[in-house]
């Protein structure tokens, strides 16, 4: 679904002050109402600062178990402020029109729970029409899915900035299905490191250099550096097969296919870009290769690798059989979008390492797939693809230079999803379906204790991936700017002798 354009019914969501802490929405000024009128108070201003805190590190915690970095389950409040297309539409109506990942059943359960509030009363009644300005507050068990336990390592810190060496399968910050299990929290939570300012990203599977100011002021300079494209960027990858030797240049233009999955391939009508490709070794079945991206175009240099026909080894999108039998050389596929997606899913799903992809089957269950995104996971702006049962946007990327954002949090109103065989309209309508723990939305330790009634993922077992799954070869060894310069080691998998 299409963010609305601005006007008189541009609906406007949340955001956390520049404190870090999440503010309530305003209070209701006390005034006279006509016979049946509802009243609805005024938008607070928003803020464009936004950092974490003591209490959004509160709400849950970490443990390890089997090479993997887990999160307690934990309750959560997503928020927003009603879209201007949904005034003069009932709750229900919105929610079965636009929200069809759950059934209208989830929905009158999650009122009866108290889960649902509307200027912060609770919803008994789905029949009520929005107004211009109402703001919603869903309150849900939220479960992310495992990381690597491999530890953060840190490159250089200083007054300046902050230089660490990313992990494989770590998200830069909050996204889609991600929040404890990001770079930002766990340098938050567990180095006491807060309100830093994203300077670039990487790719959620993807390991290496990675950069935060400490100051605006800082952020700004390399911002301006990176607009003008003096970043110098390089990187180390391990492709099937035997590369040329010689230098190759790529210019491709690539478009985005989905942002949900986190898809792009070559197209005529897609961004141009560049990237230079040179062969550091090879070991009879497979090269190790620096790569050079002139442009930071999402997935640019996976996209570019597999148009040359040497995708990178254990890409779990772009060297998957969905592609074809050239796993998508040269351009050719064969299938339309829909029947890309389609199949890079069922084969995902076949594997059972949907959450390899960091999505789940409600992400793909969800009506809308968001259009301007341009994040591609590293989702930092709240680009709408359904702010009622939540969106997926997972894949993080090389970012188009212009595009950098510094808002890490999402206010996107979100459900859990449903299985269909919890008979929500059976559970007892005169019973409150009470949170474990604290009734403020955040439990910290208590919520993973029992079992969640709303919550499909409470009922679930999934397949934890296994350390391995959750690396890709693909490393940001060195990041340069006009006054420094950060590098990285080489990985293991990018050295000479190494064989799998």
């Amino acid at each position: 679904m299409a963010e609305p354009g601005p006007g008189p019914g541009r609906a406007r969501e949340e955001e956390p002050g520049p404190d870090g802490k999440e503010e309530a929405a305003p209070a209701p000024k006390k005034r006279r109402l006509a016979g049946g009128e509802r009243y609805v108070p005024p938008p607070r201003k928003l803020n464009t600062g936004v950092s974490f805190g003591a209490e959004h590190f509160a709400e849950t915690s970490y443990y390890f178990e089997g090479g993997l970095r887990k999160v307690r389950p934990y309750y959560f409040d997503f928020r927003t402020y009603c879209k201007g297309r949904w005034v003069g539409r009932s709750l229900l109506h919105v929610f079965g029109t636009e929200f069809r990942a759950q059934p209208l059943a989830y929905y009158r359960a999650a009122a009866r729970a108290g889960r649902l509030r509307l200027n912060e009363e609770p919803v008994r009644d789905l029949d009520i029409v929005l107004k211009n300005n109402d703001f919603l507050r869903n309150t849900v068990h939220r479960h992310e899915p495992p990381v690597t336990a491999q530890p953060i390592r840190f490159l250089a810190e200083d007054e300046e900035v902050v230089v660490v060496d990313k992990p494989s399968s770590l998200p830069v910050h909050p996204c889609g299905r991600f929040r404890h299990n990001t770079v930002i929290f766990i340098l938050g939570k567990e180095h006491s490191l807060r309100e830093l300012h994203t300077l670039h990203r990487l790719d959620r599977m993807t390991s290496g250099v990675l950069m935060f100011a400490k100051t605006a002021a800082v952020s700004k300079r390399i911002d301006e550096q990176v607009r003008q494209r003096q970043l110098e960027k390089e990187y180390v990858c391990r492709v099937v097969g035997e590369f040329p030797e010689h230098e190759v240049v790529c210019e491709e233009p690539i478009l985005v296919v989905s942002y949900k999955v986190g898809v792009c391939r070559v197209d005529p009508k897609g961004k141009p870009c560049q990237t230079l490709f040179q062969r550091l070794s090879y070991n009879g079945s497979s090269s190790v290769v620096r790569c050079l991206p002139r442009t930071g175009r999402t997935h640019q240099i996976r996209v570019h690798l597999q148009f040359l026909g040497h995708p990178i080894v254990n890409d779990p999108i772009y060297n998957m059989e969905a592609w074809g039998p050239d796993r998508g050389k040269g351009g050719k596929i064969g299938k339309t979008d829909e029947e890309l997606l389609k199949a890079l899913v069922e084969e995902h799903r076949s594997k059972q390492s949907l959450e390899v992809l960091g999505i789940g089957e409600e992400d793909l269950n969800s009506s809308g797939e968001s259009k301007d995104c341009g994040n591609s996971g590293d989702c930092t702006k709240s680009a709408e693809a359904d702010p009622i049962n939540g969106s997926s946007c997972p894949a993080e990327d090389e970012k188009d230079p212009e595009r950098v954002v510094k808002d890490p949090e999402r206010n996107d109103v979100t459900a859990c999803p449903l299985n269909s065989g919890i008979n929500l309209e059976m559970l007892d309508k005169d019973k409150e379906l009470g949170l474990c723990g604290n009734q403020d939305g955040q439990t910290g330790e208590k919520g993973w204790e029992e079992k969640d009634p709303l919550c499909v993922e409470c009922r679930m077992s999934r397949r934890d991936p296994s350390p391995k799954e959750l690396v890709m070869f693909l490393h940001a060894l060195r990041y340069k700017g006009a006054d420094f310069e950060y590098c990285s080691s080489m990985p293991e998998w990018a050295m000479e002798d190494w064989e799998e």
